[in-house]
């Protein structure tokens, strides 16, 4: 594949971006079974090209690793704007109803099939979402996935208390349940398995230890939930584990902190709370259009990436309580949240934060999010000229980081031209009949 490139070696909140971004302006890319094997600059790789063979070639495009979503809910495709309450409410009327809907494994499949073509057709390849309770539901989502060549990680949500009873589970059967689909599952073509307590109010002490047990039986799972998304969500917290100092230390106390563990949202944690992720290597997903449209509260990225104590952190839709599958607009809003808190997002930090720096979230930084050498043929081709005003807009840009800024606010699924997942197109927005 040959036009426009951008990609990482790093992170640049914490290095000199000179040092990390890289972009070539007539760059080539050399797949083989679904491997980049050379990624660079046109004229110094085009001899190693098959002789007779030209490269697909996407002139005044940018490509991009595809964009790595780290946190939503499949099982919330149907409810996106939803009218929004505060987040306890929302969770009542809509989600958990919504949810039971899962408990038909037909109904499952047909969503399935709908979210991962919406994330094809946004230029995500891969992302970490919750399931339903029911187990059939995972299987959809996984098979859904794996016809399409995905890197999907996904896990049957834990909850044994403080929801509908249709929607619970025990301490045992979460655990036998989890434990047979992660070995069903997990490392099967690019599918991985995360355990899911769905946040520490539904899951009962029991659960969570036995959450932790079969991470520490599997820690090559990833482990996912939520953490400090709403103020009143904190406050439960503590009423049900008094015990504990904070709603970190819930999960740090039975073991599902360290690496591959993603917790949602992270809003309101504290300093010291932000300092024991750094620590323990667990990462947060800033989910910004979600956290604005139930009024959970402002991200700090910039106190997230301290770089005294930095913590890995990816950009994640949260669909349904999130407003768009496009990671192109989750950028937007993130940008917007940071000038709130006074720290102005630009567009290299930005686009780090869909790509590599998810990636690193979900422990898949040598394997995705990146043009590098030697890491999987999963990439988007963004269109500067998607929209008459894109257009207007992108002809006046002085350099790349103006322009990928620019898609950043402006972009959205329409500035998505194609999606490769392992070196195949997977979506072309102009040849319908090329989506997945």
């Amino acid at each position: 594949m040959r036009g426009p490139m951008i990609w990482f070696r790093g992170d640049p909140f914490l290095s000199p971006r000179e040092d990390v971004f890289v972009h070539e302006s007539d760059g080539l890319l050399i797949c083989e079974d679904g491997i980049i094997t050379a990624s660079g600059g046109y004229r110094e790789l085009a001899d190693r090209l098959p002789a007779g063979l030209a490269p697909t070639h996407y002139p005044d495009h940018v490509i991009s690793a595809g964009f790595i979503d780290t946190h939503t809910h499949y099982v919330q495709t149907g409810i996106i704007a939803a009218f929004g309450s505060q987040l306890i409410d929302w969770l009542n009327h809509y989600t958990f109803v919504e949810e039971q809907r899962f408990s038909d494994a037909g109904y499952a499949r047909r969503v399935a099939s709908a979210f991962c073509d919406e994330l094809l057709r946004n230029g995500t390849t891969t992302a970490l979402t919750f399931c339903a309770v029911y187990p059939q539901s995972v299987d959809a989502l996984f098979e859904e996935a794996s016809r399409r060549n995905m890197r999907i990680a996904a896990g049957k949500v834990l909850m044994d208390r403080n929801a509908p009873d249709a929607l619970l589970d025990t301490p045992r059967s979460g655990y036998d349940d989890s434990k047979a689909l992660l070995e069903r599952w997990h490392g099967t073509g690019r599918n991985l398995y995360a355990i899911t307590p769905r946040f520490a109010p539904t899951s009962t002490p029991e659960q969570l230890e036995a959450a932790g047990a079969l991470w520490r039986e599997h820690p090559g799972a990833l482990m996912h939930t939520h953490v400090s998304e709403n103020t009143g969500e904190i406050s439960w917290v503590r009423a049900l584990f008094p015990e504990r100092r904070g709603y970190l230390d819930v999960y740090d106390h039975y073991g599902l902190l360290g690496p591959r563990a993603v917790l949602a949202h992270g809003v309101h944690l504290t300093r010291r709370e932000r300092d024991r992720c750094a620590e323990t290597g667990t990462a947060v997903s800033h989910c910004p259009t979600s956290n604005l449209f139930l009024g959970s509260g402002l991200f700090h990225v910039h106190d997230a990436k301290d770089s005294r104590h930095p913590m890995t952190v990816g950009l994640g839709t949260d669909i349904g309580a999130g407003t768009s599958f496009s990671l192109l607009a989750t950028m937007n809003e993130a940008y917007k949240v940071a000038e709130l808190a006074n720290y102005p997002l630009d567009s290299v930090k930005a686009f780090f934060l869909a790509t590599l720096g998810g990636a690193r979230a979900m422990g898949l930084g040598d394997r995705v999010g990146s043009l590098a050498s030697g890491h999987e043929a999963d990439f988007v081709v963004l269109d500067p000229r998607a929209t008459p005003l894109l257009a207007q807009r992108t002809s006046r840009v002085e350099d790349i980081e103006e322009l990928l800024f620019t898609l950043a606010v402006m972009g959205d699924d329409r500035a998505v031209r194609a999606t490769y997942v392992a070196g195949v197109l997977a979506h072309d927005r102009d040849t319908p009949s090329a989506s997945a």
